[in-house]
């Protein structure tokens, strides 16, 4: 696998202009907390509007330190732990404690339900770990909500504000251990939007490897600052929250993902009280900002010219999304080129490509007919049968992207769709204890390329799309491909059509899949909707409103469209659907019903 270089390694420049050893994001912390001690690092925002609690680089070095020793006093170097943290800023101290000290941190949403419990059971089973790290009012409610529970029996609770500390003497003279490039600093587990969870390995060199291409694409001035709703425990928000701030040693002002929820203009008040700089969240993130300008309810915005990397990262970038965006807040000061359409996945510690700084963002109208059948024709806007697919920009320094027909393993001709294969430095070094699986994802080989690209790895991503003109368009998932007739439909764009056919429906609030009865694929469209939805125009038109739609814009007949309660689709951690998890709970009738009716049906079932 491909790392940065020994000697790159050895004399990166940090982007304040400071040479130093830096082969670590713990490098990073030390050289922070010795350069700019009383900086301001991280701040957590009560109910992410005002300051609840700050660490400087010193504060946040001593920190960690404590608890990296209290760790390998307790034994747990060269092994894993959970962690297990709401929103503050105690999981960032954990995080490098546990980097310092040698332990491999799997960081897991805490549970608010049993299926909750039984995930973060199976990631410590599948980390080879009975140790979860957490805080004591976490503990606690676990403990009294979920403490009868076979799951949690075995598994030892440790509050790491209360580890004791060694003697303060012992603690002054304690030595941290210097991490190694290539060992594991963090088990980044999937989200689950593609299977079950599994433990992404990823190295010091991967962190550090993504953070300087990260930063080579959208450079943070010494003045920068961060803002982040997006939890933690997530590749994008550890990446965007804690690890490009760390790296860029600007500060970084964090809020609860509830925060952000429950008020959308929160997040855009933070970046504007605090001139935020960078910025990053999914699709439909920006989507309910625009609601909220729609229905009012951004007076307090303020000024949002300070915002120069709105990274959009979803799969794929909606285009329609982008510019009502740009539209909606232009009059704050919004700059429509500060939005940053890019692409990753955990598999490849976080960023693969992105859309390059200060450059509006862009998208191909293609012909939609002629993507089914996987190939790329480019038409003209006003076309019939016209899709936009927005441009996820371009790889920088090593990293390196190809479409491969993902049956032949063969390089795609230009103008055909293919699999995502990447190459380069971020790419981890496999899942957890599946080193089959491990083999088959992270190192395939491309066949019939030339020299060079056959003796390359590369990561599977699962995703498809194409390269042209040096950029990524991305299409879809692999496997969520719906196949009628012949040719391809992206569940995407079903999606989409749903949402956009009633007023009031949510951005992702739909989930499209298929499902075999049998004899035939039949086509299901599943919608969550509230109260004041179902009222009007009604449950029934509702339906038929979005048959319709996708009747029009597909020319597809839905067989079934299931109607739920809003919160009922099964979601990643990041807000995205998790296509295969509902067809599941369809199948086995789960999904909690607000409202059901087959095709040429009018039988409702409650």
């Amino acid at each position: 696998m491909d790392h940065i270089s020994e000697a790159v390694l050895a004399s990166t420049a940090a982007p304040d202009g400071h040479m130093a050893e830096i082969r670590t994001l713990p490098d990073a912390l030390r050289l922070r907390s010795v350069k700019q001690p009383d900086e301001t690092a991280y701040v957590f925002l009560r109910n992410g509007e005002e300051p609840e609690e700050s660490l400087t680089y010193r504060e946040l070095y001593d920190d960690a330190r404590v608890r990296a020793a209290a760790l390998e006093s307790a034994g747990l170097t060269g092994k894993s732990a959970v962690l297990l943290y709401p929103s503050g800023l105690e999981f960032i101290r954990a995080l490098l404690g546990c980097m310092y000290a040698g332990v491999a941190g799997a960081p897991v949403q805490v549970p608010r339900r049993r299926q909750g419990v039984e995930r973060l059971r199976r990631i410590a089973d599948d980390a080879g770990t009975s140790t979860v790290l957490t805080t004591a009012e976490v503990k606690r409610d676990l403990e009294e909500r979920f403490g009868g529970l076979p799951e949690l029996a075995g598994l030892t609770l440790l509050d790491t504000g209360t580890l004791a500390p060694p003697p303060s003497d012992v603690l002054v003279s304690y030595a941290l251990p210097a991490a190694h490039p290539d060992g594991i600093a963090l088990l980044q587990y999937t989200s689950g939007s593609t299977g079950d969870p599994k433990g992404v390995m990823v190295t010091h060199a991967n962190f550090l490897s993504n953070a300087v291409e990260t930063d080579e694409l959208w450079p943070c001035e010494p003045r920068g600052t961060f803002v982040s709703w997006l939890p933690l425990f997530h590749d994008m928000g550890m990446l965007f929250g804690v690890v490009l701030p760390l790296w860029a040693g600007v500060p970084s002002y964090l809020m609860a993902p509830d925060a952000f929820i429950r008020r959308p203009a929160r997040w855009l008040e933070a970046i504007s009280r605090f001139r935020g700089t960078h910025a990053a969240a999914p699709s439909f993130a920006y989507e309910l900002c625009v609601r909220a300008a729609e229905e009012g309810r951004t007076a307090d915005v303020g000024d949002l010219s300070s915002w120069r990397v709105a990274a959009n990262g979803a799969e794929p970038v909606r285009w329609g999304t982008i510019q009502a965006f740009a539209t909606a807040f232009a009059r704050y000061g919004f700059d429509p080129r500060a939005m940053a359409p890019g692409y990753g996945l955990a598999e490849n510690t976080l960023k693969a490509t992105g859309s390059p700084q200060d450059r509006e963002p862009s998208a191909l109208w293609l012909s939609a007919r002629a993507l089914g059948e996987d190939r790329v024709e480019i038409v003209d806007e006003v076309t019939e049968g016209a899709t936009p697919v927005v441009s996820s920009g371009v790889p920088v320094l090593g990293t390196r992207v190809r479409a491969v027909d993902p049956n032949t393993l063969e390089p795609c001709p230009p103008g055909r769709v293919g699999e995502i294969w990447i190459s380069g430095p971020c790419v981890a070094d496999g899942y957890l204890g599946r080193p089959g699986l491990s083999r088959e994802t992270f190192r395939a080989r491309i066949r019939g390329g030339s020299a060079g690209t056959a003796e390359e790895t590369y990561l599977r991503t699962g995703d498809l799309g194409f390269v042209h003109q040096g950029e990524l368009y991305v299409t879809g998932r692999l496997k969520d491909v719906i196949i009628r007739r012949g040719r391809n439909y992206y569940p995407q764009d079903i999606e989409l059509s749903a949402e956009s056919s009633v007023p009031g429906l949510h951005p992702n609030c739909s989930v499209a899949f298929s499902v075999d009865d049998g004899t035939q694929e039949r086509l299901v469209v599943v919608i969550e909707a509230d109260g004041r939805v179902m009222r009007t125009p009604g449950e029934r038109r509702l339906r038929e409103r979005v048959r319709e739609a996708i009747r029009e814009n597909h020319r597809l007949d839905a067989d079934d469209i299931l109607v739920v309660r809003r919160g009922a689709l099964s979601k990643t951690s990041s807000g995205k659907v998790q296509r295969r998890a509902c067809r599941q709970r369809y199948e086995d009738g789960s999904l909690g019903a607000f409202a059901m009716a087959s095709a040429g049906s009018e039988q409702v079932q409650r």
